[in-house]
């Protein structure tokens, strides 16, 4: 399945001028960021204060 399929079938609505940069999109691109904060915590560079949930996300 490709990304925009996947991407798709999780409810996120994508548009791009070109289908090929969505392969920055995939979620194996990413690490979990609950991971990422409990590292940055646990290492003292960072402190846990909230957690949020995004609910948009606009590059360009």
């Amino acid at each position: 399945m490709d990304v925009a399929a996947q991407l798709e079938k999780r409810g996120i609505l994508v548009r791009a001028q070109n289908r090929s940069l969505l392969a920055e999109e995939a979620s194996e691109a990413y690490k979990d960021v609950a991971d990422v904060v409990e590292v940055c915590h646990g290492a003292g560079i960072s402190r846990k204060v909230a957690k949020m949930r995004p609910i948009g996300v606009v590059k360009g």
